[in-house]
C-alpha cells in the first residue's frame, strides 16, 4: 500500500478512493475564465485540477484562483524554480515539477523547503519524451526500465534535500509502455502513483487508449489518482475518468448507464433514444443502474439487474424495474416519461438512505 499524501484536503494513496484529476486549458492569467472552467470540472466530478504557471503573472493570478477554487489546484512548473516558490506561496495545493530541470540541487532545495513549510506535496513528472538522452542510448530506446530509473533518480533528488512528500507520474502515449512502467514503479517505491496515458489523443482515440492503460493498472490495484489526457474540453476527461472507475466498481454514486448494441430485432430508433436519455440523466446524482434496451429479449431479461430500464417494442416501450415490468409507454412520450421515472426512483432511494 502506498503512503498517504494530502492535496488540499484530498487524500491520495493509503487505500483512499482513486481521485480524478484534470488540467485547465485556459490561460491561468485569465482568472475569471479559469475559475469558470474549474467550476465546470468540479460539477462534472473532478477532485483536483492543475493549471500551468509559465510566468510570474500566472503565479500572481494563482493567489485568487487558489483562494476561490472549489477544488485543490496544482501548479505546473517547468524549469524556473522561482515560479515554483511563488506558486507555493500563492496557494497551490501541490507543485508539479521535474526535479532534474529546475536549476540544480540548491534551487531544488529552496522549492522543497517552501513546500515543506506549507505541507505541500511535489509531483515528480516524468514522460517518455523527457528521458535523459544518455539513458535512452544506454537502453537502446525508451522502455519501462529507463523510464522507471529516470523517475527514481528524480525522486532521489528530492530525497537528497530531505523531502519525501511525493507523488509520482511516469506517463507515455503508449498504453502498453505506460502499463509496463507503472508495474515496475509500483514494486520499486511506496509513493502514491498518478496514472494516465499522456497525449492520448482526441475524444475518440484518447478514451480507448486511456481505458486500456488506466483501466488495466487500476484492475491490478496500481494507481492512486488518474487523469485522462484528451485533446478537447477537459470536462470530457472527467467524464471518461468517472466511466473507467465505474466500470471497475471503484466508485459509487451517480448514474451507471447501460444500453444494448442493437440488432435486427430492434423496431425503435434505439440509437437516438439511448443518446437522448443518456445526455439527460448522466449528471444526475442518484446511485442507479439504468438500462435502455432494444427489444424484449435484451430488456427485462438480460437487464434485470438494472434498477430501472426501458425496452423497445413495436411502436411502444416497456418500463421495468429490477426485471419486473411496470407498464407500457407510448413511443412518442417514452423518453420524457422514462426520465421522469428515473428521477422519481432516484429521489425515493435517496430519501430512504437518509
Amino acid at each position: 500500500m502506498t503512503k498517504v499524501v494530502n492535496v488540499g484536503g484530498i487524500l491520495l494513496g493509503g487505500g483512499n478512493p482513486v481521485r480524478i484529476q484534470s488540467m485547465n486549458n485556459t490561460k491561468t492569467q485569465d482568472v475569471k475564465g479559469t475559475l469558470e472552467q474549474i467550476a465546470r470540472l468540479r460539477d462534472a466530478g473532478c477532485d483536483i485540477t492543475r493549471v500551468t504557471v509559465p510566468d510570474m503573472e500566472a503565479a500572481e493570478a494563482l493567489k485568487t484562483i487558489a483562494k476561490e477554487s472549489p477544488i485543490p489546484v496544482v501548479a505546473d512548473i517547468h524549469f524556473d524554480y522561482r515560479l515554483a516558490i511563488e506558486a507555493a506561496k500563492n496557494g497551490a495545493s501541490k507543485i508539479r515539477i521535474n526535479p532534474g530541470n529546475i536549476g540544480g540541487p540548491e534551487k531544488l532545495r529552496q522549492v522543497a523547503d517552501v513546500c515543506k513549510e506549507r505541507g505541500l506535496p511535489i509531483r515528480v513528472g516524468v514522460n517518455s519524451g523527457s528521458i535523459d538522452r544518455k539513458l535512452v542510448e544506454e537502453y537502446g530506446g525508451v522502455c519501462a526500465d529507463n523510464m522507471t530509473r529516470s523517475a527514481l533518480e528524480a525522486v532521489k533528488l528530492l530525497e537528497d534535500v530531505d523531502f519525501d512528500n511525493i507523488v509520482i507520474s511516469i506517463k507515455s502515449s503508449s498504453p502498453k509502455l505506460t502499463i509496463d512502467t507503472y508495474r515496475l514503479m509500483s514494486k520499486a517505491c511506496d509513493y502514491p502513483l498518478h496514472v494516465g496515458v499522456t497525449e492520448a489523443g482526441t475524444l475518440k482515440e484518447g478514451v480507448v487508449k486511456s481505458a486500456v492503460g488506466i483501466g488495466t493498472l487500476l484492475a491490478e490495484g496500481i494507481g492512486d489518482t488518474i487523469r485522462v489526457s484528451l485533446t478537447g474540453d477537459p470536462v470530457d476527461e472527467v467524464y471518461a475518468a468517472k466511466s473507467i472507475l465505474k466500470a471497475l466498481d471503484l466508485t459509487t454514486g451517480g448514474i451507471t448507464f447501460v444500453s444494448c448494441p442493437t440488432c435486427g430485432r430492434t423496431e425503435v430508433p434505439l440509437i437516438e433514444i439511448a443518446n437522448e436519455i443518456e445526455s439527460r440523466i448522466s449528471n444526475l446524482p442518484y446511485n442507479l443502474k439504468v438500462s435502455v434496451m432494444g427489444c424484449a429479449v435484451n430488456g427485462p431479461g438480460e437487464a434485470k439487474e438494472s434498477d430501472i430500464g426501458l425496452a423497445g417494442g413495436k411502436d411502444e416501450f416497456l418500463l421495468f424495474e429490477k426485471g419486473k415490468i411496470i407498464r407500457k409507454l407510448k413511443a412518442e412520450t417514452a423518453v420524457d416519461e422514462f426520465v421522469e421515472e428515473v428521477i422519481k426512483l432516484g429521489e425515493e432511494k435517496s430519501q430512504a438512505a437518509r
